[in-house]
């Protein structure tokens, strides 16, 4: 994310565009450098001295008085040292709610710097998780909690010398008389009854490998399942692998069977349940593709979390609900932020490519494909060792890869370097290739 300020912009408009930066995803800002929108031309006039950008300096140092969140480096010309000095200010994406000198927080919205007020600025601070929502009381009887099967079988096993309603109110899952989406997500029967669009899972199979799934590709209906969240995450597991059965993709040796760890779903469905915002009333949706499984949870990352970060920075939006799921028998996750990483180490004993996390913001996407280690090269190359030829479909299907002109760019590159070549007398319709026939070898294709 990038802006450009000129030098007479006001100090307290900067640090608007810095707290709309820390609040959304980080960012560079230039204050020097003039910008004719309408005729799209920048122009270096930076500041006559480093200290004419003191006035700057400051009000952002009040936005961040820590300094942890943001850098300045002050720019020049070697070829034109008249045009000044242009600050540069780069923002990291804030663990936190950031606060401009009017002591409002704002948000970048294309160009323009918003202010987050009223509703928009609760959502900020769900999604930042200097607010959860896990405490927020829900209108239904105390009982619909504390006389569940659920939690009268969780307090036998763990606290049996305690009475549930004790236990909720001492833990703090009642708020004003009413029990918390912590108390009903965790021990509620069947929390969809009260929160019915927040607290569900929704899983899909699509018989196709294009990026999205369509109602043509979609088979039968969508199946929902529900349950509290530790019936959720084994339900949700148990039928996702029920529905891989049966899945075939090609492979060097023909048809294979499509697996994936199980370890691997578990891990990632179980934090998709346990990490989503529940503020957003959408489900879970896990969408298992021929060539892929897709898990999407509500809500972006939190805090300053990015999928760069995300194995080496913990943070917890729903602390009481990760905290307590913990204590069930056979819990299905164990607090200590290896989740992921045990996830990542599955597929790759599997030999196939680690998961790839995607934030869009509203929610979090989780890729698992079908994808080998091994170079696109090296499996044509496999391939060919049982197979008289390879095509295009073919190729697609053995690395993942969904483009027929990237798959077109890789044999253009083995033909080049003479490992493959084109089975003689076929259209571009039908082109298929096979591995180079030396001298004195019969051509079947001629």
């Amino acid at each position: 994310m990038l802006d450009f300020k000129a030098t007479e912009i006001a100090p307290s408009k900067s640090a608007r565009a810095l707290s709309a930066f820390a609040n959304s995803d980080g960012g560079d800002l230039y204050i020097g450098i003039s910008e004719d929108k309408e005729n799209k031309v920048f122009q270096w006039r930076g500041f006559s001295s480093i200290e004419d950008a003191n006035g700057h300096i400051q009000a952002f140092e009040s936005v961040f008085p820590l300094g942890n969140e943001v850098d300045y480096e002050f720019l020049s010309l070697e070829s034109n040292r008249e045009a000044g000095y242009v600050l540069k200010v780069s923002v990291r994406r804030s663990s936190g709610v950031s606060y401009s000198t009017d002591q409002r927080a704002y948000v970048r919205r294309g160009a323009q710097c918003i202010p987050a007020t009223g509703e928009a600025l609760t959502r900020l601070e769900y999604r930042k998780g200097t607010r959860s929502f896990e405490t927020h009381p829900v209108d239904v009887p105390i009982d619909f909690v504390s006389n569940s099967e659920s939690i009268i079988g969780f307090m036998l096993e763990v606290v049996p010398s305690r009475e549930p309603i004790d236990f909720l109110r001492k833990q703090l899952l009642v708020r004003e008389g009413k029990p918390t989406v912590a108390s009903l997500v965790l021990f509620a029967d069947e929390p969809q009854s009260a929160l019915p669009k927040q607290t569900g899972l929704k899983l899909y199979r699509y018989t196709t490998t294009e990026d999205q799934g369509t109602r043509a590709s979609l088979v039968g209906q969508p199946q929902t399942i529900e349950g509290n969240a530790y019936n959720l995450i084994k339900d949700a597991v148990r039928a996702t692998v029920e529905m891989m059965e049966g899945i075939r993709v090609m492979g060097p040796a023909g048809l294979e069977k499509v697996t994936y760890p199980e370890v691997t779903l578990h891990e990632i469905i179980t934090n998709a349940v346990l990490h989503r915002d529940y503020s957003i009333a959408d489900d879970v949706h896990v969408r298992v593709f021929d060539n892929r499984i897709e898990v999407e949870s509500p809500g972006g990352l939190p805090s300053n979390i990015t999928p760069e970060t995300i194995l080496t920075e913990r943070f917890s939006r729903n602390g009481n609900i990760v905290r307590w799921i913990t204590k069930f028998p056979d819990p299905p996750n164990k607090d200590v932020g290896e989740g992921l990483q045990a996830a990542i180490d599955a597929m790759r004993e599997m030999k196939l490519r680690a998961p790839e996390v995607i934030d869009r913001g509203t929610s979090v996407l989780v890729l698992i494909r079908h994808q080998r280690l091994a170079s696109p090269e090296e499996l044509v190359l496999e391939y060919l060792q049982a197979h008289d030829e390879i095509t295009n479909s073919v190729v697609r299907g053995l690395t993942g890869n969904g483009s027929e002109n990237s798959v077109k760019r890789i044999f253009k590159n083995m033909i080049k370097n003479g490992l493959i070549e084109p089975v003689p007398g076929r259209s571009l319709r039908y082109a298929a290739y096979r591995l180079p026939v030396g001298p004195g070898q019969a051509d079947d294709g001629a």
